[in-house]
């Protein structure tokens, strides 16, 4: 299962709160590439994995819950505020 970072915990329940209790949706695309996409959501779709850690909340859809069921979820915020994601590979 995916796993987040204190950082990203810290950022998606932020992001979370500021939304009333909205969640960070990954969703996997068509693209060949493999790329990943992220919305904020009010709610899971019926089929999300949903990943709650202290608060914070991530849904999954089916292609991403599969995807990454092995990797870390990492955030953190640019200089401008911007928030930056980052996975990796798990131990």
């Amino acid at each position: 299962m995916l796993q987040l970072t204190e950082n990203a915990t810290t950022i998606v329940r932020s992001i979370s709160e500021q939304s009333q209790g909205a969640g960070l949706r990954l969703a996997s695309n068509a693209e060949p590439d493999g790329a990943l996409s992220a919305a904020l959501v009010p709610t899971a779709e019926a089929e999300d994995q949903v990943i709650e850690q202290e608060g914070a909340r991530v849904f999954l859809d089916q292609g991403a819950a599969a995807e990454l069921d092995d990797k870390i979820l990492d955030a953190g915020m640019d200089a401008s505020g911007n928030v930056q994601f980052g996975i990796s590979q798990q131990g």
